[in-house]
């Protein structure tokens, strides 16, 4: 039986999940069976913000997948297969819009291990349209309670998670560097609006960006805001990416120092419990651990460690206490607690809050951890 040295987790009461000193060996088993108790009690439990095609189930199909490719267990790709089938291999109805793309990574997966009766024309369709046709989105018009300076296409962090780990597993399979090539000028949009060179993190969008005047946002200890889930969401989209897009492609050096470059910061930062609070910079502000940042932390820094980016000296303690303090933070039914809401910036969880994307973050943890 296969076995490594992890980090014993107890999680007291109503308080976040502790961590103490003490070691113990756990089996591979025991981690499997953790991550298949959370995607059966996810599959009792269906919720979405909008849509079974939205973003926040595709974040949760994109854990499963994952999961499957790890394990190599039918239950996962029965429900991948189930849930595509439901929704007749569509993504959401916004083609301009990142958050509605990641569905489809499921859907490739699909296709990767020749799942028969994968219908893609949907997916090609999405993508082709969000990166060539011409919509008013492109051209800074807003809707709801967006910024105003809303003028490129991926302008919020999530969407670096949402949209291009999809781009890069289709450029992959039909082995379309145009498409690359595409990406590559959104995505350095993005990292030119929201990157901090200094802080080596993002804002979540422009609202959150100093600009040295009185409306700068600012923590209550003076620092810059500075969000767990959103900095995942590129972190985590940043190992979904790199482990698609070709060795010898050639912005892939830019891809892999910014992964390195901010995987230095995260795990700076880590909290002795081994998980992430929701504000990085001001952890007091809601001094718990948060499981779906914590999540994609925990699957991007154990995927730079199989893949030879991170140093497994390094880097395996905190991917190890992270992960243990995730499963301490797993209820006995399978359900996966301590998930910040839907939101934009910092905010609390509690033991009982949950959301299906968490649920994502936690089976995208184990199953690169399981590869350790």
């Amino acid at each position: 039986m296969n076995k490594v040295f992890l980090i014993i987790v107890i999680c007291l009461g109503l308080s976040a999940c502790k961590v103490s000193q003490k070691t113990l060996a756990i089996d591979r088993n025991a981690t499997e069976d953790a991550m298949l108790k959370a995607l059966k009690w996810q599959e009792a439990n269906p919720i979405m913000a909008k849509s079974p095609t939205d973003w926040t189930n595709g974040v949760y199909y994109t854990g499963v997948s994952k999961a499957h490719q790890s394990t190599n267990d039918r239950t996962y790709a029965d429900a991948l297969k189930s849930m595509a089938i439901k929704n007749d291999w569509k993504p959401w109805e916004r083609f301009y819009h990142a958050d509605d793309i990641i569905i489809s990574y499921s859907y490739l997966y699909l296709n990767s291990i020749g799942e028969p009766g994968v219908k893609l024309e949907p997916t090609v369709n999405i993508i082709k349209d969000h990166l060539y046709k011409p919509h008013e989105w492109k051209n800074a018009q807003k809707e709801g309670n967006e910024p105003e300076e809303k003028n490129i296409l991926w302008w919020w962090c999530d969407a670096l998670f949402m949209a291009p780990p999809v781009i890069v597993s289709y450029a992959q399979q039909t082995n379309d560097i145009t498409l690359l090539k595409e990406m590559d000028k959104y995505y350095a949009e993005t990292y030119k609006l929201l990157y901090d060179k200094e802080e080596h993190l993002f804002a979540r969008d422009t609202r959150f960006l100093w600009r040295g005047n009185a409306n700068d946002k600012k923590e209550g200890n003076g620092k810059k805001v500075f969000w767990a889930r959103g900095n995942g969401w590129v972190l985590g989209g940043l190992a979904l990416l790199l482990n698609d897009l070709p060795k010898n492609y050639s912005n892939r050096p830019f891809y892999e120092n910014l992964f390195k470059e901010m995987s230095q910061k995260i795990k700076s930062i880590q909290h002795e419990d081994g998980l992430w609070r929701t504000s990085l910079l001001y952890p007091e502000s809601y001094n718990h651990g948060e499981v779906s940042g914590s999540g994609l932390y925990t699957f991007a820094l154990a995927w730079g460690i199989n893949n030879g980016l991170l140093s497994k000296a390094e880097y395996q303690p905190a991917v190890l206490k992270a992960w243990n303090a995730m499963l301490a933070c797993q209820q006995g039914s399978g359900k996966v607690g301590w998930v910040q809401n839907i939101g934009a910036d910092p905010g609390p969880a509690t033991a009982d809050s949950w959301q299906n994307y968490g649920t994502g973050a936690f089976l995208l943890a184990g199953s690169e951890v399981l590869k350790l």
